[in-house]
């Protein structure tokens, strides 16, 4: 085997140091980063508030006339149609009481009929002189006064048939029925503080939805702005259960004015409630889509980030495949993604996966979000 000399081997051993430090200067691959291509579209903007269902009607029932109740003829719970008998209070001094009034009718229609007679027997005599003037005066005065009489005595009469009807207390609206406060015996009285009882009507159903004014105004100025547009749309809603209610409803009004111990505005809206499923006072959460962006873009929210001065911005996949950053306008999420209004174009390509090694101005290799990750060497093949 042939010997090598000294200096052969120093020199072979200086190429090669020359070429790993080549190869360490050599510039690193470029990092893979999976991009999405935006578009505009029509994006509904649904918000999701709380609130609580309330009566469409109610109504206390109390009494009219006073006396003991007899007799109750409902079934606490069910439900009740308007004019339905609910008590039945003791009538018998408002049928003496009506029967007097009659009697008193009758004796003033006598007295008008006799005064009437007189008047006219008087009128002919009048103009004779046969009479004095003052005496057929006197006499059609008479005659006038007793036909008041008539009146004031048909009133008492209607008086009193009304306090007789009133024995029999009634339902003022129709609904379900909650329970009986008062029992057959007790005493009750015309004008009393206390409720016999209570009705709700419950089909349909109300549902007052809390929004805070901050976000009522912001949506005020977005209107304004002309980037987005109203639109009426049904409410669904979410129980305590988590369960969906399957029918919709739709939004009635909106208070104009802000309560001051929470902040926040009243919106109704009304529900269909045929199997009484909803209940007052229970607490549910409503989805309804208030306006709509009619140019609006979504992007992934992992593709967002902040500034330091808090300013939303993206990479984008520019020209040469240089990440480009830049800073957009992003107001409010929809589901996953950022609703973009200002900062995008349809068709840029907006970079969402891979960011962490990104810097911007840095080479990428750019692939659509969701590929499979590749290796640089194939990526160069």
């Amino acid at each position: 085997m042939p010997q090598r000399s000294p200096g052969l081997l120093a020199l072979a051993l200086v190429a090669a140091l020359v070429g790993c430090a080549k190869k360490d200067r050599s510039p690193p691959s470029a990092q893979e980063a999976g991009y999405v291509v935006v578009s505009s579209q029509a994006v509904p903007l649904e918000i999701e508030l709380a609130g609580r269902t309330t009566a469409f009607e109610t109504a206390d029932v109390r009494p009219q006339v006073s006396g003991v109740i007899l007799a109750r003829r409902f079934e606490e719970g069910s439900i009740v149609s308007k004019g339905q008998t609910l008590y039945e209070i003791d009538p018998s001094l408002y049928r003496a009481a009506a029967a007097q009034a009659s009697a008193n009718l009758a004796a003033a229609k006598a007295s008008h009929a006799a005064a009437e007679a007189r008047a006219a027997r008087y009128k002919p005599l009048a103009d004779i002189e046969a009479v004095s003037k003052q005496d057929y005066t006197d006499a059609l005065a008479q005659s006038r006064q007793s036909a008041a009489q008539v009146k004031q005595a048909e009133a008492a009469l209607q008086t009193a048939n009304i306090n007789m009807r009133f024995t029999r207390v009634p339902a003022p609206i129709s609904g379900r029925i909650g329970r009986s406060l008062a029992t057959a015996g007790a005493l009750v009285t015309n004008g009393q503080a206390a409720a016999l009882t209570s009705i709700q009507r419950l089909d349909p159903i109300f549902v007052d939805i809390q929004q805070s004014s901050a976000e009522l105004v912001v949506l005020r100025q977005q209107l304004a702005r002309g980037g987005i547009a109203p639109v009426s749309s049904p409410v669904r809603l979410m129980l305590e259960s988590g369960m969906a209610y399957p029918l919709a409803g739709r939004l009635e009004f909106s208070e104009a004015l802000v309560d001051p111990t929470t902040g926040s505005v009243t919106l109704r809206a009304r529900f269909p409630n045929p199997d009484g499923l909803l209940l007052p006072g229970m607490f549910v959460r409503a989805r309804l889509v208030q306006a709509v962006a009619p140019n609006g873009i979504l992007v992934p929210q992992q593709a967002v980030s902040r500034t330091a001065a808090g300013e939303a911005s993206v990479l984008l996949v520019g020209p040469g495949n240089t990440a480009v950053p830049r800073i957009i306008r992003a107001e409010r999420t929809i589901g996953d993604k950022w609703l973009v209004t200002q900062g995008l174009a349809p068709g840029d390509k907006v970079i969402s996966e891979g960011l962490g090694k990104l810097r911007p101005g840095s080479k990428i290799r750019p692939v659509p979000a969701g590929s499979p990750p590749q290796s640089p060497s194939r990526a160069k093949g």
